[in-house]
């Protein structure tokens, strides 16, 4: 689970909570005309954009954002440098039934245990790499499309409670629930906007590129271990993934 998003947007949504509530009781900003409008209408608009299994499909993405952590580098560099090791000194066959922490390198050792041609591996690995990309940016897009659609939907709310507002101004009863709607749709979309759908598309964006250059890195150590590299070449090689400040740590 990555902590960082799970904290921001629980304490993105306590603070707004918390300052509705030093105001007042928090009932008071709870209206359900406002809710299906703005929550319902974004979500109905959205669906238009996309097929329906694709539309509820990136919301299983949007999970990575929050239950999905970074890929550890180091750990992996590690685990690739045992692995290649291991193959040059007993052969691939070795690598069966080698406990492997990551699924995509699981997954290359495995066809590279196969006996597959090395350039068919490499393809077949980049592929995945770019269908990972592909779902990435659907459910980034989608999440993106979301946050554009929720204040679009809280203005027309508030387009609609004017009205009502307006036209029924002979009676100060309607004048309080219908100013309510037009206020509330207005703060909905705009917390949908930013303090969920906006930030969750970013770190959609953010996480396919880790995701990706962890994922190319393992494709380098596929192909190296096929070739028979030596394994303090590849660690060398692999290095270059590693971060800047961590590989000058490395040399020194």
């Amino acid at each position: 689970m990555d902590i960082a998003t799970l904290a921001g947007l629980i304490g993105g949504f306590g603070i707004i909570i918390g300052a509705i509530m030093s105001g007042g009781s928090i009932l008071l900003f709870v209206n359900v005309p406002s809710l299906l409008l703005v929550v319902g209408g974004t979500l109905f608009v959205t669906i238009v954009r996309v097929p329906l299994s694709s539309f509820i499909g990136s919301f299983g993405v949007g999970m990575k954002a929050v239950m999905t952590k970074a890929p550890d580098i180091d750990a992996l560099i590690e685990e690739a440098v045992e692995l290649a090791d291991i193959a040059r000194k007993n052969g691939l066959l070795a690598l069966e039934g080698k406990e492997i922490s990551n699924d995509f390198l699981q997954k290359g050792i495995g066809l590279c245990i196969d006996g597959h041609d090395p350039s068919f591996v490499n393809k077949l690995l980049k592929q995945d790499i770019a269908n990972g990309e592909d779902r990435h940016a659907a459910g980034a897009d989608m999440f993106d499309a979301i946050g554009n659609m929720a204040p679009a939907m809280g203005m027309i709310g508030t387009l609609v409670g004017l009205v009502q507002m307006l036209a029924n101004m002979k009676d100060p009863a309607s004048i309080g629930p219908a100013m309510a709607v037009a206020l509330l749709t207005t703060l909905y979309g705009a917390i949908i906007q930013n303090a969920f759908a906006g930030p969750v598309a970013s770190k959609l964006v953010y996480r396919a590129v880790e995701e990706s250059s962890a994922q190319n890195m393992i494709t380098e150590v596929i192909t190296a271990i096929q070739e028979g590299m030596n394994p303090k070449v590849l660690e060398q090689l692999l290095q270059t993934y590693q971060q800047n400040s961590k590989r000058k740590v490395e040399e020194e």
